[in-house]
């Protein structure tokens, strides 16, 4: 491009911004005017109602005589408490995801041999198409694996047969695909950029078939493809603890909007990925870390209960970090006294933590969890309470299992491929009319002006 061409396209952009901008302002008062349900949530917070669903369940207060009462969160995957499924496959030393993906999918928890069947389809699924990974993924590397995970899913539209057939049976087959193929596209994806944009060899490792959903993104991230069994169980717990979470989370909603317009899973599954990619829902734990990384660096005593909170008040008061006012990884749109996501993992990142030898810090999170809801609740409205969410600690955790930042959210789309899958096919059993919301026009009426008028 000529020097002459770039000074009109910054002068002209700089132009039409303003005026996008100006454009697409409405004034904040009418939203109260008409009463909108901003984020489909009432003003307490509160989700506004626009479906139903067996799948998963979200539960943080109670009605007592008309008034919402906070109470411990408790998340319910098919009816079942989460607290119950992690207990069960870890006092019986398994790994869950497996398990709790055929719950999501068939309302069930399977027997032994269909256990064992599921995860033989898995492991059959998991091998990618020939060349696939060559073609789409190696000669087109990405900064943002969020990117290759959804170019990858819309390229494997051109692999289907049946593409376009929305039945069940062949919308099962295709979800249960994705699901085993994620974990390839995803490290792979890293792999490329690692090698392309950061100069590293590059290593390639096949899925195992007798490994674990966990296992396999371990053995093909790492070269030497080495892992401990305490690492491999708490990422499968991770998986475990991101696979669902209820139909009004953001990227759930999207895949109930797109599938009720009757189009494919494949674009369905790229729409469910470009919302989890937004830092709002599916980037926050790496805010986490960064943030830590922050204290770590501006905090000198991590024992020290006041100079901890001191700094924290400044980073709610927009003077330190990011200035963006967000204790990351503290607070939730739903849970307000206990995330239990978060109370679960807890226990095992301090485990985790031990065996790395990385206990101060672990003890430097857990005063950050006791004190900033404190300071939050001081110096803010809130008509909630606040405590630490899942991301608070996943961070921490996929950092200590020495997973790159630009795997964080794709590790999380891994998980939730599964929810959505089973989002997919309640809306398509289900619906019968496209998701169409009401949107008000408060444009002002005008005249329409010849050109040369204007």
């Amino acid at each position: 491009m000529s020097n002459h061409f770039v000074d009109f396209e910054t002068k002209k952009l700089n132009e039409l911004t303003e005026l996008a901008e100006r454009c697409s302002y409405i004034v904040p008062e009418l939203f109260k005017k008409y009463d909108v349900k901003r984020g489909l949530r009432d003003i307490d917070g509160k989700g506004v109602l626009v479906g139903l669903t067996e799948i998963g369940e979200v539960h943080s207060y109670i009605i007592d005589e008309n008034e919402m009462i906070p109470v411990p969160g408790r998340l319910m995957y098919r009816g079942i408490d989460i607290n119950h499924l992690v207990n069960g496959f870890m006092e019986e030393n398994r790994f869950g995801f497996e398990e709790i993906s055929y719950l999501l999918l068939f309302g069930k928890l399977p027997t032994m041999t269909e256990l064992n069947e599921f995860e033989q389809l898995l492991a059959q699924y998991r091998r990618l198409p020939d060349d696939f990974a060559r073609d789409m993924i190696l000669k087109a590397p990405s900064k943002d694996i969020m990117n290759v995970l959804a170019r990858s899913v819309l390229a494997l539209y051109s692999f289907d047969d049946n593409a376009d057939d929305t039945s069940i049976r062949n919308v099962l087959k295709q979800c249960i695909r994705l699901i085993a193929c994620f974990p390839s596209i995803a490290v792979y994806g890293y792999q490329a950029y690692s090698h392309y944009h950061g100069n590293n060899s590059l290593f390639i490792h096949s899925p195992k078939p007798e490994l674990s959903t966990a296992e396999n993104v371990l053995h093909m991230l790492r070269p030497d493809s080495n892992y401990t069994a305490l690492e491999a169980t708490l990422l499968d717990l991770a998986l475990v603890l991101h696979a669902e979470h209820g139909g009004g989370n953001n990227s759930s909603f999207v895949t109930h909007v797109v599938t009720s317009s009757g189009t494919d899973t494949y674009s369905v599954i790229a729409a469910a990925l470009g919302s989890l990619k937004g830092p709002r829902h599916g980037g926050a734990n790496i805010k986490v870390v960064q943030m830590f990384e922050d204290i770590k660096q501006n905090v000198k005593d991590w024992n020290d209960d006041e100079e901890i909170e001191k700094y924290l008040t400044k980073i709610l008061n927009k003077e330190a970090f990011d200035r963006s006012g967000l204790i990351y990884g503290i607070g939730h749109a739903v849970y307000s006294i206990s995330d239990p996501r978060a109370v679960i993992f807890k226990e095992y990142v301090e485990r985790l933590a031990k065996e790395k030898g990385l206990e101060p810090e672990y003890q430097l999170y857990d005063k950050v969890e006791q004190i900033a809801p404190k300071i939050i609740s001081k110096t803010r409205k809130m008509y909630k309470g606040v405590s630490a969410n899942v991301d608070f600690y996943s961070g921490f955790v996929y950092r200590m299992l020495n997973i790159p930042q630009e795997l964080y959210t794709p590790i999380f789309a891994i998980s939730r491929i599964v929810g959505w899958s089973a989002h997919r096919i309640e809306e398509i059993v289900n619906s019968g009319k496209i998701i169409r919301p009401a949107y008000k026009s408060v444009a002002p009426k005008r005249e329409y002006l010849k050109l040369s008028e204007r």
